[in-house]
C-alpha cells in the first residue's frame, strides 16, 4: 500500500507528541516547556505537509495547552481574539467591499498603465510602495491595505484570454509574496518602522541610559532594508519564480481601452474609495496626528472602524449598504483561525519560559569568534520567529543578550541590533509575520510555495544582517569592537 506524505505525517505529529510526553524534559527546562516544544514540532509537522487543513492545526493548542498544562484554556483561547486578529478582520472587510463595486480593477489597471506592462516592473512598484508604507506604519496595516490592490492586479492577468495558467500562478505568488516580504523589510528601515526596533530603543534606554535616536537607527536599519529589497526583488522575479521578458498581454493600448470600458467612476465606488482612503491616512498619521487627541487610537481600532462604516453607508442601490452580511463569507476564516493558533503557541512559549530557555542556550556562545556568535545568534532569531511573534522573541532575548555581552567583554549593541534586525525576518510561514498571514489568505499561495520561497530569503538575510552587523555597525555608529564604553557598567 503506497502512503502519501500527507498520511505519514498525519500520524507522526500525535507520535512526535507521545514522545515527549514518554521522555523525561532536561533539568534545564520546565516541564511545561517541554510540552509546548513537543506541541510545536507537531504543528510545525502538520502546517508545513498540510497533513490536515491549516487552520485546523491551529486549533490543537486550544486541545493540548490546557491537557497538557502548559497553559490555561482560558489564556489559551484568548490569543484566537488578539487585536491583530480583528485589524486582520476590518482588513478583509474593506478589501471585499473593493472587489464587490470593482473599484479593484480601476485601481489596477491605473497603477499598470503608471508603471508599465513589464512583470517585474510591477512587482518592483509594488515592494517599494509596501517598503516605503511600511516604514512608517505597521507592517499589518501595510500589507491589509495593499493585498486588494495586488489581488486586482491578478485578477487583471487572469482575466485577460492570452494569459497563460502557469503564467498567471507564477506572477500572483510572486506579487503576493513580494507584498509580504517588503512589507518586513520596509519596517527594519526605521525606528518605528516594526515594535522589535522600539523594544531595542526601550531597553537601551532603561539599562544604559543611552538614547537610539531615529537618526542613528536610520543610518544602520536604511541600507540594510535597501539591499534586502533589491536582493529579494531579484530573488523573487528571476529565481523563485521566472518573470523575465513576460509583459501583460496587449501592452499599454490593451490598458487604456480596458479602462475606457470601465466608464465614469460610479458613485459606490466613490465612497467605497473615501473609506479606503481615510483608513489609510489614519494609519499613516496616527503617531503623530490622531494620537495626541485619541492617546488609545491603535491600528486595529481603525480597521474595525471602516468594516463599521462599510455597513452603515448606502450604496445607493436598491436600499442597500456598501456590504450586507451576505459578503462576510468571503473573509478567508480559516486564516483568521491561523493566526489565533500562531498567537496562541507564541504566548505558550512566552508563558512556559521555552523561549527563555531557548535564549539561555545561547549563553553557549561565548567562547566563538564575533563573527561566528553573530551568525548563529542572528539564524537562532531568524527560525525561533517563525513559530513566535517577533515582538515577544526580542522582549524575550535583549535582557539575556546585554548583560551576556558585558561578560564577555562585547559591546551590547553587537548582539542587541542582531537579534533585533533578525527578528524582523521570517519569511517562511503563513504564522511568522502577521503580512504573511494577510497575503496568505488571498488564495494564490500554499503553505508549500513560502516555505521553499521563505526559506532561502530566510538564508539571504541571515547572510546580510550577520555581515552588515560585523563590518558596518562598528564603523556607522562608532563603537569599538573591543572596548566598553564606561556606560555599560
Amino acid at each position: 500500500m503506497h502512503l502519501s506524505l500527507k498520511t505519514i505525517a498525519g500520524f507522526l505529529g500525535p507520535v512526535i507528541f507521545i514522545g515527549f510526553q514518554a521522555i523525561d524534559h532536561p533539568p534545564s527546562m520546565t516541564v511545561q516547556a517541554w510540552h509546548v516544544l513537543g506541541i510545536t514540532l507537531w504543528m510545525a509537522l502538520w502546517w508545513v505537509t498540510e497533513a490536515v487543513p491549516i487552520a485546523i492545526t491551529a486549533l490543537l493548542p486550544i486541545v493540548l495547552f490546557p491537557l497538557t498544562g502548559a497553559l490555561s484554556i482560558g489564556a489559551t483561547t484568548a490569543s484566537y481574539g488578539d487585536k491583530f486578529v480583528f485589524l486582520y478582520l476590518g482588513g478583509f472587510l474593506l478589501a471585499i467591499a473593493i472587489e464587490k463595486w470593482n473599484l479593484h480593477r480601476r485601481i489596477a489597471l491605473n497603477i499598470i498603465n503608471l508603471i508599465g506592462t513589464d512583470l517585474k516592473l510591477i512587482v518592483l512598484g509594488f515592494m517599494v510602495a509596501t517598503a516605503f508604507l511600511s516604514m512608517w506604519i505597521s507592517n499589518t496595516a501595510t500589507s491589509v491595505m495593499m493585498l486588494p490592490i495586488g489581488a486586482a492586479i491578478i485578477s487583471q492577468l487572469q482575466d485577460d484570454p492570452e494569459t497563460r495558467r502557469n503564467e498567471n500562478a507564477i506572477f500572483g505568488k510572486a506579487l503576493m509574496l513580494g507584498i509580504a516580504y517588503s512589507a518586513s523589510i520596509g519596517g527594519i528601515a526605521t525606528l518605528i518602522g516594526t515594535p522589535p526596533n522600539l523594544v531595542l530603543a526601550g531597553m537601551v534606554q532603561k539599562l544604559y541610559q543611552i538614547e537610539i535616536s531615529f537618526l542613528q537607527w536610520l543610518k544602520i536599519g536604511l541600507p540594510i532594508s535597501i539591499f534586502l529589497l533589491v536582493v529579494c526583488w531579484k530573488y523573487l522575479t528571476t529565481f523563485a519564480f521566472d518573470l523575465r521578458n513576460t509583459v501583460l498581454p496587449g501592452g499599454k493600448a490593451e490598458i487604456q481601452k480596458l479602462l475606457l470600458s470601465l466608464g465614469k467612476t460610479s458613485k459606490q465606488e466613490k465612497r467605497v474609495l473615501a473609506v479606503f482612503i481615510l483608513t489609510a491616512l489614519a494609519w499613516i498619521t496616527r503617531s503623530f496626528l490622531l494620537q495626541p487627541i485619541l492617546p488609545f487610537l491603535d491600528d486595529t481600532i481603525i480597521a474595525v472602524t471602516a468594516g463599521i462604516l462599510l455597513f452603515l453607508i448606502p450604496s445607493g442601490k436598491n436600499g442597500n449598504r456598501l456590504l450586507v452580511w451576505e459578503d462576510t463569507v468571503k473573509i478567508p476564516w480559516g486564516i483568521i483561525i491561523l493566526f489565533g493558533g500562531g498567537m496562541a503557541l507564541a504566548k505558550g512559549f512566552e508563558e512556559s519560559a521555552l523561549a527563555v530557555w531557548i535564549g539561555e542556550q545561547l549563553t553557549a556562545l561565548e567562547h566563538l569568534p564575533l563573527i561566528l556568535m553573530v551568525f548563529i545568534l542572528v539564524a537562532a532569531v531568524n527560525f525561533l520567529t517563525e513559530v513566535t511573534s517577533n515582538l515577544a522573541t526580542t522582549a524575550m532575548l535583549l535582557p539575556i543578550l546585554a548583560p551576556m555581552a558585558i561578560a564577555m567583554n562585547i559591546h551590547p549593541y553587537f548582539l542587541l541590533v542582531a537579534a533585533t534586525l533578525a527578528a524582523s525576518c521570517a519569511f517562511m510561514l503563513p504564522v511568522a509575520t502577521p503580512p504573511n498571514a494577510v497575503v496568505f489568505g488571498s488564495g494564490h499561495l500554499e503553505i508549500k510555495d513560502m516555505v521553499r520561497t521563505g526559506i532561502w530569503m530566510n538564508v539571504f538575510s541571515i547572510l546580510i544582517i550577520t555581515l552588515v552587523i560585523y563590518f558596518l555597525l562598528p564603523v556607522l555608529w562608532e563603537i569599538q569592537v573591543d572596548t566598553l564604553p564606561h556606560q555599560f557598567f
